[in-house]
């Protein structure tokens, strides 16, 4: 079947190339763990989607099942790893990641390494099970490993002191996308663990991105707050996630709760969140 009428995963990455031409992409964060709700959210319209799976309880079948969940309303589906580790991420590419987002990137040296890893050889160390892979639709885009490097965006967090000394270094490695900044890991390596708001957690955010965007790389990072959002986007992020599903959820399941006077009620836990 000729790659025109094959359905599901096409040729090409919008959201690479959106980044690539500057246009602002306004994204969401999926941290349920749950297909169902991330095919709720994908309806709403955002033009990217976060499958998190450091901080949410998902793995690689979950991840799966919330990419097929999204697939057909138009938000790019973009998978946060649990970490850079060659093998998972091998996986992630296999059923059909394409935009991958690597956390705890603190030297061009990781960054590089990151790269290889969703090279096939000789440009990087990528297994190569393509035809038995949702990626290349089981062999329907037969050419797919010829064509998978220019179709994967990778994106690198940056989140330590460390990193941001570094971060000039690491938006000049070949094969990073874009560089997202992350805000609370970012506020603990600085000395302010739990306020990602303080005045040099943003100062830092916002010379971060100054910086990414000067590389000609795609900046990005994560704010629930709405007109902090407007402001990086003004400042020049490309891509930047305007709230979680989780926060979001529990706002409004508080706030009713509130009106009924019942959240003073609430069980507390008894040793430990189980």
């Amino acid at each position: 079947m000729p790659h025109s009428q094959v359905t599901g995963l096409q040729p090409g990455n919008p959201f690479k190339q959106a980044l690539a031409d500057g246009r602002p992409q306004v994204g969401f964060w999926l941290s349920m763990g749950s297909a169902y709700s991330a095919e709720m959210c994908a309806t709403a319209g955002f033009q990217w989607l976060l499958i998190d799976g450091e901080h949410a309880p998902n793995d690689v079948r979950s991840t799966l099942a919330q990419l097929q969940a999204v697939a057909p309303y138009g938000g790019h589906p973009v998978v946060r790893a649990v970490q850079g580790d060659p093998a998972l991420i091998k996986q992630l590419l296999d059923i059909g990641v394409q935009t991958l987002l690597v956390p705890m990137v603190d030297t061009p040296e990781q960054a590089a390494a990151t790269v290889a890893a969703t090279r096939y050889p000789p440009l990087g160390i990528r297994g190569v099970g393509a035809a038995v892979a949702r990626a290349s639709r089981w062999n329907g885009r037969a050419d797919y490993v010829l064509h998978a490097a220019d179709e994967v965006c990778l994106l690198v967090q940056a989140e330590t002191v460390r990193a941001l000394e570094n971060l000039e270094a690491i938006c000049a490695v070949d094969g990073v996308d874009g560089v997202f900044i992350g805000p609370a890991d970012l506020a603990a390596s600085m000395g302010h663990l739990g306020n990602p708001g303080h005045p040099e957690v943003q100062a830092a955010i916002e010379r971060a991105i100054a910086t990414i965007v000067a590389s000609g790389k795609a900046a990005g990072t994560l704010t629930g707050d709405v007109e902090q959002a407007r402001r990086f986007l003004a400042l020049g992020a490309t891509f930047v996630a305007v709230g979680l599903d989780v926060s979001l959820l529990m706002q409004a399941v508080r706030r009713r709760a509130a009106e009924f006077d019942l959240q003073a009620a609430a069980p507390a836990p008894v040793n430990g969140p189980y």
